[in-house]
């Protein structure tokens, strides 16, 4: 019984981290890319209403991460007094809070700013997505030293 509720938590976990990490890699590599090539200048418009269908999924993802996470580190001893633990733990941290200041505090900006402070917002913006992804890729990568 007790190696099914394990594998069941670490499924939540790898869905978790597939849905959110694989989102951005949708969002980064198929949908700007699609929505500017099929609506040019208004592409934002699109992934406005992208970016609204998707934070729940991601936000909902985060939680389970964290929960599904933290329920781990207990149950494998040791693993989290390692290095790599810290690191990873640190990364997810920081892509966490790059997420929620991309959704509570960037985007609420970008939707009141004037068209000229508005594109520099919506770069930034993009990069700290393209940071997310690049923080994603080493967490997953840390994840099999853990």
């Amino acid at each position: 019984m007790f190696d099914f509720a394990l594998n069941s938590i670490v499924f939540l976990h790898l869905v978790s981290a597939v849905l959110w990490i694989g989102g951005i890699i949708f969002i980064l590599f198929v949908a700007i890319p699609a929505s500017k090539e099929v609506m040019g200048t208004e592409a934002g418009k699109i992934m406005g209403v992208i970016s609204k269908r998707f934070t729940p999924f991601a936000n909902y993802s985060i939680l389970l991460l964290v929960i599904t996470g933290v329920f781990l580190s207990f149950l494998h001893k040791g693993s989290y007094m390692s290095a790599p633990f810290y690191f990873k733990s640190a990364l997810a941290v920081t892509m966490i809070a790059i997420h929620f200041y991309r959704g509570l505090l960037l985007a609420p900006k970008i939707a009141k700013s004037v068209p000229a402070k508005k594109a520099s917002l919506q770069k930034l913006s993009l990069a700290l997505v393209r940071l997310n992804l690049v923080l994603g890729v080493c967490v997953l990568f840390l994840a099999k030293m853990v």
